[in-house]
């Protein structure tokens, strides 16, 4: 054993006694005849356990042990004393003796305290090497550091929440929502919703609207904090200040135009994008519906996403619902819950979709497929904010965004009596019109090299490019499945391809006839649109659809073309 032992008695006998008993076991041990030399002692070393008689000649143990206080050494004192009942002895225990030994000592006593007090000076060690640790942390992170319990009281903080939240150290010890409101509140929603559900929550740079600082931008993080054996206790907060960021930032909008090559999860540089990214910010931090229209395949969910985790809603559930891919009755009980009994099938109760997205967001995808029944209780959740569960009429309040999606022409389905006029001018608060990869062909390399890059992780392939003539390919073909084909076209290429360049051998039969064929454009015309048709035609064995598809055009377009060119098929 390395600990050292200091022995304080003016009895030689004592003195010699402890050192025999203490060296046996392994004790490096020191004596003083007096308080004088005891003092000295204590100055020049260091001591892991103080023995102290209580009677000296010249002054007394407790006086030795308000020098071990005075000068914050951290070793316990035990007093030895002949008449264990005196009152000094109380009085040695009261100013912080770990203990006191009676004469005569018996061996197995000393050893006994002597274990005792060396293990307890080894946990204060340990506890305080720990806080030592926690208090370098807290004073060296800039972010406000703040721990409350499951009551929300305070339980540390650090200077960072003076600077940041105005939170002094005298709110150790107080009730968090019960210290004065100087912002918007957000820190102690998200400390009520880790409480509520031991998960941790991040809200993304917003403006706390602090009294103080009204232009203050932070980020919020809260954490569960746990104990042994993962006890929750209660919770961690840390505001990071961003106002400076977000400034410098600004700024930069401000001196030049940012051109987004991807924002959120969407691939595009394009004017067409561009405009939607734009429209994305401005709708992200509002509660306004959202209808966001386009082609199958145009990433319509995406979007919805871009809204969703881009928004004040982040730390918010974001639930998704195909609306086609259910009948009327699963789809009323998949969206709004149902009770138990309501109908065969029904054993238990059942939350919907819309209650899950309380305080979040709700995509449905596909709303132009839903019946009319499902079209009105739909309008009522969108005005009222309020819905019952099927097979019960307790109305429910529900605070939740709506972000819808289709491609149909919800026009002409209105027009049909098929949707609801009242319920489209409420989902198209704000429309969001996705153009077709035919209409942004300049983010069509964007595209290839994120879905390359995506596809040899997915399959485990080193594929670096596509040749130059599938990049010419992909460019003039017309893209009806959008950016889904896109992908499917080129996962189809990655599993012929046993190279590192993508040819034209390894796409789709329908890309390889495709390949010398010029794409039309409707309005195109001129002397060689005849034998470009006629190309397209013999191309395709003279099927007609396939024959429009190469070209980019319409059915009904080339039948219009071949009787205004009198296109015929020539007998061999």
């Amino acid at each position: 054993m390395d600990s050292r032992i200091l022995v304080v008695d003016d009895e030689e006998s004592i003195r010699f006694t402890f050192e025999n008993f203490l060296s046996e076991e392994g004790y490096k041990v020191f004596t003083a005849r007096n308080y004088n030399e005891a003092v000295s002692m204590l100055s020049q070393e260091e001591f892991d356990l103080v023995f102290a008689d209580i009677i000296l000649e010249d002054m007394t143990g407790v006086d030795i042990l308000r020098q071990v206080k005075e000068k914050k050494l951290n070793c316990p004192v035990i007093m030895i004393t002949g008449e264990p009942n005196i009152e000094t002895a109380s009085d040695a225990l009261r100013l912080g003796a770990f203990d006191y030994i009676p004469k005569p000592v018996r061996q197995d006593t000393l050893l006994r305290v002597a274990k005792n007090a060396l293990q307890h000076k080894s946990l204060i060690n340990e506890k305080e090497r720990y806080r030592q640790n926690l208090e370098a942390i807290f004073k060296s992170v800039k972010d406000a550091i703040i721990t409350v319990d499951k009551e929300l009281t305070v339980i540390e903080l650090n200077e960072s929440a003076d600077s940041i939240c105005e939170l002094s150290r005298s709110s150790i010890g107080k009730r968090f929502d019960s210290l004065p409101k100087l912002c918007s509140g957000e820190c102690l929603n998200a400390l009520q919703e880790t409480i509520k559900r031991n998960e941790p929550i991040e809200v993304y740079r917003f403006n706390c609207q602090h009294k103080g600082r009204p232009n203050q931008v932070v980020t919020l993080n809260t954490y569960p904090l746990l104990y042994d054996k993962n006890v929750f206790s209660g919770v961690i907060l840390v505001v990071k200040d961003e106002t400076r960021i977000v400034s410098l930032e600004e700024d930069l909008k401000a001196c030049s135009y940012i051109d987004y090559q991807k924002y959120h999860n969407i691939i595009g540089k394009s004017y067409e994008m561009q405009k939607i990214y734009s429209l994305v910010e401005s709708l992200k931090d509002v509660t306004s519906t959202v209808l966001i229209t386009g082609e199958s395949g145009t990433g319509k969910e995406l979007i919805a996403e871009a809204i969703h985790y881009m928004g004040i809603r982040s730390y918010k559930p974001l639930i998704k619902v195909n609306c086609s891919a259910l009948p009327e009755e699963l789809l009323e009980s998949e969206l709004f819950g149902h009770v138990k009994g309501a109908f065969t099938g029904a054993v238990r109760d059942k939350e919907g979709r819309f209650k899950k997205a309380e305080g979040g967001t709700i995509f449905l995808d596909e709303i132009g497929d839903i019946s009319p029944k499902i079209q009105l209780k739909l309008l009522r959740v969108i005005q009222e904010k309020v819905f019952e569960r099927v097979g019960d009429s307790t109305p429910i309040n529900v605070d939740v965004r709506v972000v819808a999606a289709t491609n149909k022409d919800i026009k002409e389905k209105i027009r049909r009596g098929e949707f609801r006029e009242d319920l489209y001018y409420r989902l198209k608060v704000v429309e969001i019109k996705l153009p077709s990869l035919r209409e942004r062909r300049e983010d069509i390399p964007l595209l290839v090299n994120h879905f390359l890059d995506k596809l040899n992780k997915k399959l485990n392939k080193n594929i670096k490019n596509i040749s130059a003539d599938v990049n010419e390919l992909f460019i003039n073909y017309p893209w009806h499945g959008n950016i889904r084909e896109l992908e499917h076209t080129l996962e189809h290429a990655f599993i012929l391809c046993q190279q590192d360049v993508i040819t034209v051998e390894h796409l789709p039969s329908e890309f390889k006839d495709f390949i010398k064929i010029k794409p039309l454009s409707i309005k195109e015309s001129g002397d060689n649109e005849y034998d470009t048709i006629f190309t397209a035609l013999e191309k395709s064995a003279w099927n007609k659809a396939k024959a429009a598809r190469l070209l980019g055009i319409s059915r009904r377009t080339i039948y219009r073309k071949m009787v205004e060119y009198k296109i015929e098929k020539k007998d061999v």
